[in-house]
């Protein structure tokens, strides 16, 4: 017997082009730039833990916060790949920074290179300062959560 998809009982701005999601934005409030309030997804759940800004070899390249970001974002993306995902199917992020004003300074350049290597999609997103990462040449950690469409 097939499973039959039931409707969603939550009310949401469905994300154009992939009826598994919808965007969660209360009546009245602004719409957040880069991000969304929160996410409503069908399908299988992909857990990607945190990922710094090393290559595959565990080797830094860099000590810019930009550069690892892009380099983390990318090791997500293809995390992701190995489970038949794609970066449209992030639903969650939190980055993990060691340095706020590093980050805000940088801010145009990480929207560039996170519309780069994940496409407009604007997952529910948290960015924190931490006091530090275990791995002491990181400037930033990336967690991610997908679900990809049954």
């Amino acid at each position: 017997m097939k499973h039959q998809r039931t409707p969603f009982t939550t009310s949401g701005t469905e994300v154009e082009g992939k009826p598994d999601r919808l965007v969660l934005q209360p009546a009245g409030w602004t719409t957040p730039k880069g991000y969304s309030n929160g996410v409503v997804a069908r399908g299988r759940t992909v857990f990607i833990s945190g990922q710094v800004g090393w290559d595959g070899q565990c080797l830094f390249r860099s000590n810019d916060l930009v550069s690892q970001a892009r380099q983390a974002l990318q090791n997500i993306v293809d995390i992701l790949a190995e489970a038949g995902g794609k970066p449209e199917h992030l639903v969650r992020m939190t980055w993990y920074l060691v340095d706020k004003r590093e980050y805000v300074a940088a801010f145009s350049q990480l929207g560039e290179i996170y519309r780069e290597v994940i496409g407009r999609n604007f997952p529910a997103m948290t960015a924190v300062q931490v006091c530090g990462l275990i791995e002491e040449a990181a400037r930033v950690e990336i967690e991610a959560t997908a679900v990809i469409p049954d």
